[in-house]
């Protein structure tokens, strides 16, 4: 099984997580959005990351697991419109190539791990912790969302129990 473990938004990343290993990372494709330097999802460049990956796969074999985003108290109004905007972008390519989504909450996956109410770069230490042979791709701190994606889909892995 093929698990795709998502951090939305500008700045998250996609992990491509196969029998218990990583078998890649990718930091989320993003292009400019008009005159202000502002960076939007690319949806096409998603898609041809997903599909690249899963085109010779049954889709039964492959889960996409996105973490279940919400507004966050003090997050400006724009910005909260434009993460939805990522998180709508990243349903509808799944949604178009017909793979299962699943949807997980930041606490479920971090109580999993016990990252609750720890910085946001614990979540890189952990995933350092639990795959080592990653830590060159985890090297830097802006490498948290990385880390929260291979989180995501090893959470998954971890507890996913098939209705079989």
């Amino acid at each position: 099984m093929l698990i795709i473990g998502i951090d939305p938004g500008i700045s998250g990343s996609l992990c491509f997580f196969k029998d218990g290993k990583i078998i890649d990372l990718v930091e989320m494709p993003n292009m400019a959005d008009g005159k202000k330097n502002k960076r939007q999802v690319n949806g096409s460049q998603i898609y041809n990351e997903i599909y690249s990956r899963v085109k010779d796969l049954d889709k039964e074999n492959v889960k996409v697991v996105i973490e279940q985003v919400s507004a966050m108290p003090g997050q400006g109004v724009t910005s909260m419109f434009n993460f939805g905007q990522s998180f709508g972008v990243l349903k509808g390519i799944c949604s178009a190539m017909q793979l299962p989504m699943y949807f997980v909450r930041p606490a479920k996956w971090k109580k999993y791990f016990n990252l609750i109410n720890s910085a946001k770069d614990a979540s890189r230490t952990k995933a350092i912790q639990i795959f080592p042979y990653i830590s060159e791709k985890l090297s830097k701190k802006k490498d948290a969302n990385k880390a929260d994606a291979i989180l995501i889909a090893s959470f998954f892995f971890e507890t996913y129990q098939s209705e079989d």
